[in-house]
């Protein structure tokens, strides 16, 4: 076999998919508010699970729509790094883990079916598509303004995300990459990261952060979390899958609701940490 084969995903039913996908979108934005809020273990354990319920997708889409095994490396590597990240010098050892279950994911896969060497590197990715977000998300929890700052990460992201959902089907025009999804378009491309741009700078201002450097920070996170969404797109492309699963009402898989996170997190963990450029502050915390 020289490619992978056809998912067995099929789309949605269209009736009750707005319904639904609302639904299902206030209960997840209640629970992750009231995560970043909590903070400590909880939002350790419910990061760590979601890049479990991602990385059981991911793996299924790899592998025809069937379990994989590659899920038991890479799913101990999301609990070690969520674990390590926050310890002392723990970060390197996080990085270490998402490296060891990368590994360890492409060796079983090389494994099981030795003739056929296309779903290596895919299964192996798996770790790091998954990993760098969940350390990326438990880094910016513990800074001192952290709930503040992934709260902002979340306002941009879903701000942009659906903002673009709703301009694209009102407005139309010209689409944004047809051949990777036929839905987006340009209109909504340009809107939902406009309107992250005014959410952000709303949210930063009312948290008492510079509103200027807040919009100039809702339009970088939301043009990451585009990326992570083509990004996705082209995977499932790329596997001939609509959805890379079931498990959310309206939304499809686990991965298809956070896709746009997967890009943004670690985005924002470098425009803060690395670039120095934190809207709350004149400088890092």
């Amino acid at each position: 076999m020289n490619g992978p084969p056809p998912s067995v995903h099929k789309p949605t039913a269209g009736r009750f998919e707005l319904p639904a996908r609302t639904a299902s979108a206030l209960v997840m934005g209640l629970a992750a508010v009231g995560a970043v809020f909590t903070g400590g273990l909880v939002f350790a354990t419910i990061i760590a699970a979601c890049a479990i319920a991602a990385l059981r997708e991911w793996h299924r889409l790899i592998n025809s729509g069937r379990i994989a095994r590659e899920m038991i490396p890479t799913s101990l590597a999301m609990i070690a790094a969520v674990l390590l990240v926050n310890r002392m010098n723990g970060l390197p050892l996080a990085l270490m883990a998402i490296a060891l279950g990368s590994l360890c994911a492409a060796l079983s896969a090389a494994v099981r079916s030795p003739a056929v060497r296309w779903p290596i590197p895919w299964h192996a990715f798996g770790a790091i598509y998954l990993g760098l977000p969940v350390i990326a998300l438990a880094l910016l929890r513990e800074d001192p303004r952290g709930s503040d700052i992934v709260g902002g990460l979340f306002v941009a992201v879903w701000t942009a995300d659906t903002a673009a959902l709703l301009l694209g089907r009102m407005i139309g025009g010209p689409k944004l990459a047809p051949e990777l999804s036929p839905n987006k378009t340009w209109a909504g491309f340009v809107g939902g990261t406009l309107a992250a741009g005014v959410a952000e700078s709303i949210y930063v201002f009312l948290l008492g952060g510079l509103a200027l450097e807040g919009a100039a920070f809702g339009i970088f996170i939301a043009l990451a979390g585009h990326c992570g969404d083509l990004f996705e797109s082209w995977v499932k492309r790329q596997f001939r899958a609509k959805n890379t699963g079931s498990l959310i009402p309206g939304h499809g898989g686990m991965l298809d609701r956070i896709d746009s996170l997967l890009f943004a997190a670690p985005a924002c963990v470098a425009i803060i940490y690395l670039a120095g450029f934190n809207p709350w502050n004149s400088s890092v915390s």
